[in-house]
């Protein structure tokens, strides 16, 4: 009897880990995905094809391993299993308004090549999860997630599966490597791809890495005797020399359409006297050749970072934390010391914030100066942390230092760790501005390795913290800073109001963000946090007081659990005299040869805000627009908005301000600089812009 229960018994205890196991197949609302498996059967150290096969709705696509001008390329996580690259079937030319991506409709199946570890013993399970990501776009762009499995015995002997031949089938839509010669060399307004081919009618080339060529060129066909030549526009990101260009070439004959993929590095000079070079070595779609970036070079990019971070110190943005800098400077004492603990505090905040944008260019995500003003939290946490500021000036409690100047190691410990701070303050409330020269020297620095991107940022913290370092040790300047007595304290208090002003302008972001339950929330918060502050300091700040002041603050970070951004249709709407940015409306007003005027701004930008108010807000600017008929798009990039990321990354950008002005007949927009004046707009408006080779210009 205990031999015929023991089964039973089993059977129940594996049933709910069976519950557990991902599916081989799952649906979101536009895609159905599975997974398939070539064989029925595996044996210990096999390696077999596994496809993801997605059933896509009808008019939404997907993404190649290049999505062209904007969109997000399919990903595969798998776990408990060696997997190989994904192997890329052609893709579709996909034009959307004046952009072209690269794509899937229908029923595409992705190949992995899975490896059964060398140790599973027979009888036992195979059982490989896999974490697929795609974006899904139709009018709008969805990201979907879902997560699928297989299930299979593992044997002696492996056994092929019913969908054996089904696999092979989709093998066949995979390009095979170049079987013939290719010679790539410069041409005048990118490059040449030209073969030995008789009767091609037809050919176009996918590049597999953003931005090495220009996605919605045209690219122009030639036939001559003996062969073929393929014109190529550049990219934002051309390839240089020594560095492979690969991708997919796909060549119409009369016997058909057929699919090579050709990489090869761009020969040397290539740039003064285009030489030849073969592309017939095969192409790896799952690693791509890096980014190139912008030409501007390491030692220019770090010469503008610092001039940008010091011109950042004239910035709206930066003015409140400037007062409180201006209080320590008036301070007799470790000038020295003080400087070199802000400038610390300065380039740590910049190390981590470089380091968080290397950490989320690795997951595929493309970030850009001030990302982190997306997120509502991190904007409801530095609401909080000005509004402590501003309590603390006004006397409420004692945050970092002495101001005073007055005393022992131990406030001379305390101004150090406060000056330390305020550098890290003057980073944080930096980040929403952007000054001029910061724009060229941030895209390069986004499109380099970690390395050289963590120094472009440490010069631009370096360019912040410059004024205040120079004062430090620099004995003259020190002899310009008024004498230290009782005024000090009334300054002080008086300085709390810009900080006051600064979490108003917050929560007027947060109300774009979350919308009037998330301000809610935060002046809850705040509630929260003075009444903890108050108890602290009216019991003399004892341990009682102090313990209620620490649960107070608690209780209001952890309204940031509740704060949920609002829907886009849901935020505001353009203000008068603007319309709403979409590429599709652009592509409309250039297909009727109107005049544009486009605004990619951010309600956490000051920089930004600064230019409508001054400049694009003017009666004399709105007359001249009204009078040549112009429409006014304006693009919010308040959340993260990928349509909007992807324009300002084909202009090298990355963050607000853009401003672009696309003059009837021109073939490409005109780029205004980050700074307005009224002289300024009027004059691009005004002037003739000549119509030049078209680029990526949404």
């Amino acid at each position: 009897m205990r031999s015929l229960l023991r089964p039973v018994f089993l059977a129940l205890l594996a049933a709910p880990l069976l519950a557990l196991a991902a599916p081989p197949q799952a649906s979101t609302e536009h895609v159905k995905a599975r997974l398939v498996s070539s064989q029925s059967a595996v044996a210990p150290g096999q390696r077999f094809t596994v496809a993801l096969e997605q059933d896509i709705k009808a008019h939404w696509h997907t993404y190649w391993i290049n999505p062209g001008d904007s969109g997000q390329a399919t990903s595969i996580d798998w776990q408990g299993a060696a997997a190989g690259p994904i192997q890329w079937p052609t893709p579709a030319v996909q034009p959307i308004g004046p952009l072209v991506n690269y794509g899937y409709e229908g029923r595409p199946a992705l190949l992995v090549e899975l490896t059964v570890p060398a140790d599973a013993k027979a009888g036992s399970r195979f059982t490989p999860t896999a974490e697929v990501r795609w974006l899904v776009c139709k009018d709008v762009c969805i990201p979907e997630q879902v997560s699928l499995g297989l299930d299979l015995p593992v044997a002696a002997e492996p056994k092929a599966g019913a969908d054996a031949a089904q696999i092979e089938e989709w093998r066949a839509a995979i390009p095979k490597p170049a079987e013939f010669a290719v010679q790539l060399k410069a041409a005048p307004q990118g490059v040449r791809l030209s073969g030995a081919q008789a009767g091609v009618t037809q050919a176009y080339f996918f590049a597999d890495t953003w931005g090495a060529v220009a996605h919605s060129a045209p690219q122009a066909l030639s036939v001559e005797a003996g062969g073929w030549a393929l014109d190529i526009p550049a990219g934002e990101e051309p390839v240089p020399a020594g560095k492979p260009l690969s991708g997919v070439i796909v060549l119409t004959t009369a016997a058909g359409e057929q699919a090579w993929t050709i990489s090869a590095a761009m020969p040397a000079g290539a740039g003064k006297g285009p030489g030849p070079a073969d592309l017939s070595a095969p192409v790896s779609a799952a690693a791509p050749a890096p980014a190139s970036g912008s030409d501007l070079g390491l030692l220019p990019a770090l010469a503008l970072a610092l001039l940008g971070g010091l011109i950042l110190n004239l910035m709206p943005c930066v003015f409140p934390v400037l007062s409180i800098k201006a209080l320590a400077l008036v301070n007799k004492g470790d000038h020295k010391g003080e400087g070199l603990a802000y400038t610390a505090g300065v380039l740590a905040s910049f190390a981590v914030l470089a380091a968080v944008l290397i950490a989320l260019r690795a997951g595929g995500q493309q970030v850009g100066w001030g990302f982190q003003f997306h997120s509502p939290v991190f904007v409801l946490v530095v609401a909080y942390l000005l509004f402590l500021v501003g309590l603390s000036l006004s006397g409420l409690f004692a945050i970092g230092g002495s101001f005073t100047g007055v005393g022992s190691a131990l406030a001379s410990r305390q101004g150090l760790a406060g000056s330390f701070f305020t550098g890290v303050l003057a980073a944080v409330v930096a980040t929403p501005c952007t000054a001029p020269f910061m724009g060229a020297a941030l895209a390069f620095a986004l499109s380099q390795p970690a390395a050289v991107l963590l120094a472009v940022f440490l010069a631009l913290g370096l360019g912040l913290a410059l004024p205040f370092l120079i004062l430090a040790f620099w004995p003259a300047a020190q002899r310009w800073l008024p004498r230290p007595g009782a005024w000090m304290d009334t300054f002080k208090q008086a300085l709390a109001f810009p900080m006051y002003a600064a979490v108003v302008w917050l929560l007027w972001v947060l109300a774009q963000q979350a919308g009037p339950d998330g301000v809610a929330l935060a002046l809850c918060g705040m509630v929260l946090i003075a009444f903890g502050l108050w108890w602290r300091h009216s019991s003399g700040a004892t341990v009682v007081g102090t313990g209620a002041a620490v649960i107070s603050v608690v209780l209001a970070l952890g309204a940031a659990v509740w704060i949920k951004p609002v829907a886009a249709d849901v935020r505001a709407a353009a203000d008068a005299g603007t319309e709403a940015y979409s590429a599709a409306r652009l592509a409309e007003l250039r297909g009727q040869n109107q005049p544009v005027f486009v605004n990619m701004t951010a309600s956490w930008c000051i920089s930004c805000l600064v230019n409508e108010r001054v400049a694009l807000s003017r009666p004399e600017v709105k007359d001249v627009f009204a009078k040549a008929g112009i429409t006014y798009l304006k693009g919010d990039w308040t959340r993260e908005d990928p349509d909007i990321t992807a324009v300002l990354k084909a202009h090298g950008r990355s963050g607000v301000p853009l401003y672009l002005y696309y003059a009837p007949g021109a073939a490409e927009a005109q780029v205004l600089p980050q700074i307005l004046t009224p002289g300024l707009v009027i004059e691009a408006v005004s002037s003739p812009v000549p119509a030049t080779t078209p680029r990526s210009s949404t």
